[in-house]
């Protein structure tokens, strides 16, 4: 394709666009969207969310809905996902991953079986990554049964409400929501507006995740910012937040050329799958457990003050590449640089001196178990 034939994509707005930018956020192009980066700052964002709570806008995520009149959609979706999808009960939700033939990681994702009656009206309910969402999509629409109906939720916002007063502030306004425990969602209403409410989140805190229609959105955004717990957070702090959790963020520490086995996330690969083997991928993830990767992700506590970030170089002891670093930076509540990194297995046991390198400058890691932080989800 020559140059004037690309085709120049305007970037999206979130629904909270105005209300972003009306409380001083600063704002970046991320996944296609104009985001919030931050308000105050990002260290004293990330720890005022680690203390009370914090409100982020996740709405460029994909929200996604699954039906069917004549197929069985848990069994549907097993198909493209390694999870026990079957042994969701109504209510509950799992972290599961997207495959391809091989393994590879297509996306990440939560996906949700939802109780009858629900709102949506719809078998379940899944939320994808907002840079992969099309192509997820795309995808679905190519491997599951024509019998299964999806669709995209694209007038929803999706707000993420992080921290340990979070509860706190959500119960005053939709009572009833404290009864939720991790992996749990149901719906509610305040207002006459119909909340799809879980119990999760991708900072290591208690928290919840609140699908409602955009419409509506910066009414119960504003209201949730009256609660003295609550402040509003940009995406800089929500990258650290997830970092000192130990969680990874696709297209860093995962992409297609990474499996389930090299990312440390075996446990999305339910026992009865394995068992079975009827997933992408199965026969080489069997593999993988067996034998052991070629590589793993780690995490890594960094020597110094200096940083080391995405795209440093792992380093052998003849100084030759053999790893990349996929994502670091400062750590607030850890009070260090930490880093993750893929590695020969030979250098991932805890304990490990790594060396590293980043613009032309040796530094020093050491292996560390994740979460660097403790998570304090609410069981």
């Amino acid at each position: 394709m020559s140059d004037d034939e690309l085709i120049d994509v305007p970037i999206e707005s979130l629904p909270l666009d105005g209300w972003h930018r009306a409380r001083g956020a600063r704002m970046v192009e991320f996944a296609g969207y104009h985001m919030p980066i931050q308000y105050e700052g990002i260290m004293a964002e990330h720890l005022w969310t680690r203390e009370s709570a914090g409100l982020f806008d996740v709405s460029h995520m994909g929200q996604l809905l699954f039906t069917s009149d004549s197929v069985d959609v848990a069994a549907a979706l097993e198909s493209v996902l390694p999870g026990d999808v079957k042994g969701l009960a109504p209510g509950r939700m799992r972290y599961s991953l997207l495959l391809n033939g091989e393994g590879g990681i297509l996306d990440d994702l939560m996906v949700t079986r939802l109780p009858e009656g629900s709102a949506f009206d719809a078998a379940f309910y899944m939320v994808v990554n907002g840079a992969t969402k099309w192509d997820d999509i795309a995808h679905l629409l190519e491997t599951l049964p024509e019998e299964v109906t999806i669709n995209h939720l694209g007038e929803q916002a999706l707000l993420a409400l992080q921290g340990p007063k979070a509860v706190d502030a959500l119960e005053r306004l939709v009572p009833g929501v404290s009864a939720l425990r991790f992996m749990q969602a149901a719906g509610f209403e305040r207002d006459g507006v119909p909340l799809w409410i879980s119990r999760s989140g991708y900072t290591g805190e208690d928290g919840f995740e609140i699908s409602l229609p955009a419409e509506d959105a910066e009414g119960f955004a504003s209201a949730l910012v009256d609660q003295g717990e609550v402040k509003p957070i940009g995406l800089g702090a929500r990258d650290s937040l997830r970092l000192e959790a130990g969680l990874p963020l696709y297209g860093h520490d995962l992409d297609e050329a990474t499996t389930p086995v090299m990312a440390d996330l075996g446990f999305a690969i339910a026992k009865r799958r394995r068992e079975a083997g009827n997933f992408p991928g199965a026969e080489r993830i069997a593999i993988e457990r067996a034998h052991g990767a070629a590589r793993k992700r780690v995490g890594l506590v960094i020597e110094g003050r200096q940083p080391v970030r995405e795209g440093a170089a792992v380093l052998d002891t003849g100084a030759g590449e053999v790893g990349r670093v996929t994502s670091g930076g400062f750590a607030p509540s850890v009070g260090a640089p930490i880093a993750m990194a893929y590695v020969p297995l030979a250098l991932a046991a805890p304990g490990t001196r790594i060396q590293l390198a980043q613009r032309g400058k040796v530094h020093w890691g050491t292996v560390t178990p994740m979460p660097f932080v403790p998570h304090r989800y609410v069981r």
